[in-house]
């Protein structure tokens, strides 16, 4: 038995303005029609003997995850980690809660941000990772580098590894790991056809793997093992524990594990394969134009070459553009040289420092329930667009500072006014008072749509009490 573990913890701040905290990369439509996390989550279908997924991702993005897993048909867990401790301390918790029923089962380690173009080169060469896995092996997955890249890690390969069957499976001894180097030394690991690009993606059994994490991180077994056990269910997810996972060292399955064991294999893949960590990788990956540019959404050009262009919002027109990169979302604008997206970090954490929305969410922000989105925002008021899902409630709530007025534009909504019960339709309103108990559901079968209007002295999302709420947030926050 296979079990794919997609790691989905990321933030993705290379991709910023369309990656964000809340909403980063592995949830967008970056390639096609799916998410990142869609396609990683499709990519293993077809492999026989595939068990349902482990999804690991944090608090704040566990309902998307839910929602775009439903979306795709795909029944699995998802692992809550209530802190980020990097790659290492991920795997060991999905280890043991695989083991837990099945200690022999096969791990397959798949970052939830990546590309893969051919399926079938991918479907063998897990087929010759289980084979070595099998066998007592820790599997990592080696891309055959197209060029020299000084944004991967490399792995030095050793000699072929023997399984004793008629058709061996393709592997060999892992020599050595090496960081991301300069661009001439690149150039010699690529024409010394010895080197692979890391790509984080891994395969072992659940007991091998966790042996040998005993071995060489007793403390981070430890501290994932007491995670689990104080943990628990929590509506569709499992909650690691928050204090125990805290003790856990921080560290990637590279540095904990594969760089010390004696028994790692390296498969080549050779799979149109990219991590998509910058602006710049996903013009690679791109359809591009007889211009060489890659434009998505409202875009017209004259004059341009070699630009990769996403419109989110409205128009973007350009002239004269030749190797930038332009991305347009509702608050915010980014327009660099290709060869300089990976500075997209630094702006990032210029507007972390000036406590700047567009770092975290975007106009649209997505809840259990439905999303909401700022249509307007000035002294003492706000507009928003709200959509509740058919079936779904907001919280029973209150708030201290505002007031708000709904409208409905399409759908059927009950709503909750302190002691009544109302029943809005279209074109209908209702005004709840600072400081009245309230709730808004959908009963129909088709999205709600409204227009709420806030005023008040104080209008953030934290002015919230929280009575009863079917997503089991906290009750109070703020």
């Amino acid at each position: 038995m296979i079990v794919p573990v997609i790691l989905a913890g990321g933030s993705g701040t290379r991709l910023w303005p369309l990656s964000r905290g809340l909403f980063p990369k592995q949830l967008i439509n970056l390639i096609d029609d799916h998410s990142m996390l869609q396609n990683t989550l499709l990519r293993p279908f077809g492999i026989p003997d595939m068990a349902p997924p482990v999804v690991i991702c944090n608090e704040d993005h566990r309902f998307m995850a839910a929602e775009q897993m439903r979306r795709v048909n795909c029944n699995g867990t998802i692992l809550l980690e209530p802190v980020g401790r990097n790659t290492a301390p991920a795997i060991a918790a999905a280890a043991l809660q695989v083991a837990l029923e099945h200690p022999q089962a096969t791990l397959l380690i798949l970052p939830a941000d990546h590309v893969m173009e051919d399926i079938s080169a991918f479907h063998g060469a897990v087929a010759a990772g289980e084979a070595h896995a099998a066998a007592g092996s820790l599997v990592t997955f080696g891309i055959v580098p197209t060029g020299p890249e000084t944004g991967y890690g490399y792995i030095k390969k050793g000699n072929p590894v023997s399984l004793g069957m008629e058709k061996d499976a393709t592997g060999c001894t892992i020599k050595r790991f090496v960081e991301k180097p300069d661009l001439e030394t690149a150039k010699g690991y690529v024409d010394s056809g010895q080197y692979l690009w890391n790509s984080g993606m891994f395969m072992f059994r659940a007991d091998t793997v966790l042996e040998e994490l005993t071995r060489h991180a007793p403390d981070m077994v430890t501290a994932c093992r007491a995670a689990l056990e104080k943990g628990g269910e929590d509506l569709d997810f499992f909650r690691l524990d928050g204090g125990a996972f805290a003790q856990s060292p921080s560290d990637s399955i590279d540095y904990a594990v594969m760089e010390k064991t004696d028994h790692g294999v390296v498969i080549p893949l050779d799979a149109g394969w990219n991590d998509v960590g910058s602006w710049d990788a996903l013009w690679h990956t791109g359809e591009k134009d007889e211009n060489h540019n890659v434009l998505k959404g409202d875009v017209l050009v004259s004059d341009v070459k070699n630009c990769y262009l996403n419109a989110e919002s409205r128009l973007i027109a350009a002239v004269g553009l030749e190797d930038h990169v332009v991305v347009e979302t509702k608050d915010a604008v980014l327009v660099a040289p290709r060869d300089r997206v990976q500075e997209v970090k630094k702006l990032v954490e210029a507007l972390k420092k000036k406590r700047r929305p567009e770092v975290t969410t975007h106009r649209e922000v997505f809840r259990p329930w439905g999303s909401y989105e700022t249509i307007d925002l000035g002294l003492r008021f706000q507009v928003k667009r709200i959509t509740v899902k058919p079936g779904a409630k907001l919280s029973l709530q209150k708030h201290f500072h505002r007031a708000e007025h709904w409208t409905v534009v399409s759908g059927t909504a009950i709503i909750t006014k302190g002691e009544e019960e109302i029943l809005l339709r279209e074109n209908e309103s209702v005004y709840i008072p600072l400081g009245f108990v309230h709730r808004m559901e959908n009963p129909g079968k088709i999205p709600l749509e409204l227009i709420e209007v806030q005023s008040g002295s104080y209008l953030g999302e934290d002015d919230i009490v929280r009575f009863d709420d079917i997503y089991g947030r906290e009750k109070k926050r703020g």
